[in-house]
């Protein structure tokens, strides 16, 4: 497997390049259509080697099992403004007839113990290679940019920390999570106001620079 790495992970760089395009062809497609947008931004990446090398020796998954047992070696991140747009995001994704959803995890009904909140979607996608199709797993990652906030700061910390917080530490970071999930609850009770500015707005950028290229 050591000398086969670019090999094994070509599909998954694969994957993660179109899906990266198509999820931003839809932002496109609500945006000319004068809609709520309800993805803000989409990123992707492939697992590093040395972290696919660690998560299999700790969940014991045998390198030839990979493809079958580790679902995250493409994963992509999906990020709303609101709570609401992450549910319009997950209809959006079920809909889809280019991918298979396999699992998924809603972690914003059901925290987690730590206090981290996003919405996961496991998926089967097929990639076309010059020897035929492969079909490979992958996680799509759904969350509003207060939570992002928070589970970046989390993994910085986790590295340091490898998972064994200190007790101040910890609270500190469940009291943040709160604070980021109140935030996002106030956004929502103010989100019509919110969408109203954001589509004016819009809409006088619009004119400005359809009058400047007429003049």
């Amino acid at each position: 497997m050591d000398q086969n790495w670019e090999e094994f992970l070509t599909p998954y760089n694969q994957a993660v390049e179109e899906l990266k395009v198509k999820l931003k062809g839809m932002r496109k497609e609500f945006s000319k259509g004068n809609l709520h947008i309800p993805i803000e931004f989409v990123t992707g990446r492939v697992k590093p080697v040395n972290s696919i090398i660690e998560k299999a020796a700790l969940r014991n998954i045998p390198l030839d099992k990979l493809e079958i047992e580790m679902q995250d070696i493409a994963g992509l991140r999906i990020m709303c403004q609101f709570v609401e747009d992450i549910h319009e995001v997950v209809r959006l994704l079920r809909n889809r007839n280019d991918m298979k959803i396999i699992e998924e995890r809603d972690y914003i009904t059901n925290k987690k113990e730590s206090g981290y909140r996003s919405y996961h979607i496991v998926f089967e996608y097929p990639v076309q290679l010059i020897n035929g199709e492969k079909r490979i797993l992958g996680e799509i990652q759904v969350r509003t940019l207060a939570m992002n906030f928070w589970a970046t700061i989390e993994h910085s910390l986790n590295y340091k920390y490898q998972g064994e917080f200190p007790d101040a530490i910890n609270v500190r970071l469940k009291r943040a999570a709160e604070a980021a999930f109140q935030l996002d609850e106030e956004m929502s009770q103010i989100r019509e106001e919110i969408q109203e500015a954001q589509h004016l707005f819009s809409n006088s950028k619009r004119a400005t620079v359809e009058k400047t290229q007429k003049d």
